[in-house]
């Protein structure tokens, strides 16, 4: 089964399907070392990898390509979830510089992270304001030519690991962005999650940090920042279900049960194509919202809130089939498919929980 025949789809330049055949042979060359307990060296790692191999260089830019983000999203997600992971957090974490940042901010910030050399973070969470950003209380001050915050983040992805967090906080001039090193902050208190990543809650008590962009333009930003990264959470989600499309398919045909294989059921057949025909959906909205980010330089808030729902709802559902088809197998720890079930389950709440998808899509069609 060639899983890289959607890339001759009509959202894709010539560029693309190269560069997701170079990233799977890089994928099976490099990542055997990506599974394990101790997320943080492995996501150390993996970060000067994908650094060294240029990769970085796509999520970390001032122009990205959405539809390239995507590709290695979802060739990253089909080997090792710390990998898609570590690659995208290195832009979500430095793309509001790369957006807004002043020249100074992204010459001292992006060379290093997209080479690997820094590890970035995306601090927008606390307790009490998740999906309800307006709620915060980070609060920042303006003390001469400085800024300092206080608060408190949580859910914070790298938090403990990495080397500089991008934090949004509440001035007088409204919500703002800053860039914040890591030596200002506290992010002892570390989260354990299904899936190890590194993360940590992170207290701010009179730490420095840099405006990036302009005061009271930080949830503009942030929401920026979200629109080119949230369609590419719906990139991943293909790559889960395709590992276990992939899995399940070569259960079914070594099963054997009552003389026969489990792929001879007609049972399983009717499961099978239905986790074929998701992902092919959810391909089809996924490089949809690319497609148009990249061509139309407008906003993909309904296309990208269409494919995250879609496709991470999706490989939630494919998935559980797959661990159905693969049985005892499936629960064993660390089969692919049980690492895919315990991978799969944020994605459906990072970066805006399917609820929230679903009030963004009915907001805009009420609006329209």
């Amino acid at each position: 089964m060639d899983r890289f025949t959607h890339y001759g789809w009509p959202f894709f330049e010539p560029k693309h399907a190269p560069l997701a055949r170079e990233v799977e042979v890089w994928a099976k060359e490099n990542l055997a070392h990506a599974h394990g307990n101790n997320a943080d060296a492995i996501c150390r790692r993996l970060v000067q990898d994908l650094g060294c191999a240029g990769y970085l260089n796509h999520c970390v830019s001032e122009k990205p390509d959405v539809r390239s983000i995507a590709i290695l999203r979802e060739v990253l997600a089909y080997h090792a979830g710390l990998a898609d992971f570590s690659f995208v957090m290195q832009g979500l974490g430095s793309g509001p510089i790369a957006l807004a940042g002043s020249d100074a901010l992204k010459k001292k910030y992006l060379p290093k992270a997209a080479a690997g050399d820094a590890i970035a973070a995306f601090a927008l969470s606390e307790p009490d304001a998740g999906s309800d950003v307006q709620a915060m209380s980070t609060a920042a001050k303006k003390k001469g030519d400085a800024w300092v915050l206080d608060g408190t983040k949580t859910w914070i992805s790298n938090g403990g690991i990495a080397d500089f967090y991008v934090v949004f906080a509440k001035a007088d001039e409204g919500i703002s962005a800053f860039v914040v090193d890591a030596t200002e902050v506290d992010a002892s208190e570390r989260i354990e999650i299904v899936a190890p990543h590194p993360m940590a809650t992170v207290k701010l008590k009179g730490a420095k940090g840099t405006l990036v962009g302009e005061a009271g333009q930080g949830f503009k930003l942030a929401m920026r920042n979200l629109d080119i990264f949230r369609t590419t959470v719906a990139a991943a989600a293909l790559g889960f279900s395709r590992r276990a499309l992939d899995e399940s398919l070569a259960r079914a045909r070594d099963r054997k049960m009552f003389g026969q294989a489990l792929a001879d059921f007609q049972m399983t057949q009717a499961k099978l194509a239905d986790m074929a025909t998701a992902i092919d959906a959810g391909a089809l909205l996924t490089y949809r919202s690319a497609w148009v980010k990249d061509t139309k330089n407008q906003r993909v808030t309904r296309e990208a809130a269409m494919a995250k729902m879609f496709a991470t709802e999706a490989a939630q559902t494919v998935i559980d089939d797959a661990v159905q088809i693969c049985g005892g197998l499936g629960v064993m720890r660390g089969h692919p498919v049980e690492r895919l079930y315990r991978e799969v389950r944020a994605l459906r709440i990072y970066e805006g929980a399917t609820e929230v998808q679903k009030l963004i899509i009915s907001r805009d069609l009420l609006k329209a």
